[in-house]
């Protein structure tokens, strides 16, 4: 399985962005994708979860209410819907896969893609 992220940018705080995750390959052993963020010098947080029908989400409490994680079959594509942005976002955002769900939504994911900037000005 391989996937792309794209989507990041500068924006200022209160707007919005939106990140895509591009997946191919065997993805039909996907069971779920998820969205993480990094910053420089501290651990790879996640972000949000999707099972790969769609039908499950989960969110972490930091982007609850703000953040929508989605997905599109048809184009075999994730998203991750970003508004009401704060200074504190500012990251690199990866998108990733698993084949199981493993020990927990932020856990055991296998495929990744390279991160994405995002920079949220205050």
């Amino acid at each position: 399985v391989q996937l792309q992220a794209f989507g990041g940018g500068l924006v200022q705080a209160g707007g919005s962005l939106r990140l895509s995750c591009a997946a191919s390959g065997q993805t039909f052993v996907v069971y779920a994708g998820g969205w993480f963020r990094q910053v420089p010098g501290s651990e790879r947080e996640f972000v949000a979860g999707i099972t790969w029908t769609g039908s499950v989400t989960y969110y972490a409490d930091s982007v609850k209410g703000r953040f929508t994680i989605s997905r599109d079959r048809a184009k075999n594509t994730m998203y991750l819907q970003m508004n009401s942005l704060k200074p504190d976002d500012t990251a690199v955002y990866y998108c990733a896969a698993k084949r199981t769900y493993g020990t927990s939504w932020g856990a055991d994911y296998e495929w990744w893609g390279r991160g994405t900037q995002v920079t949220v000005s205050s």
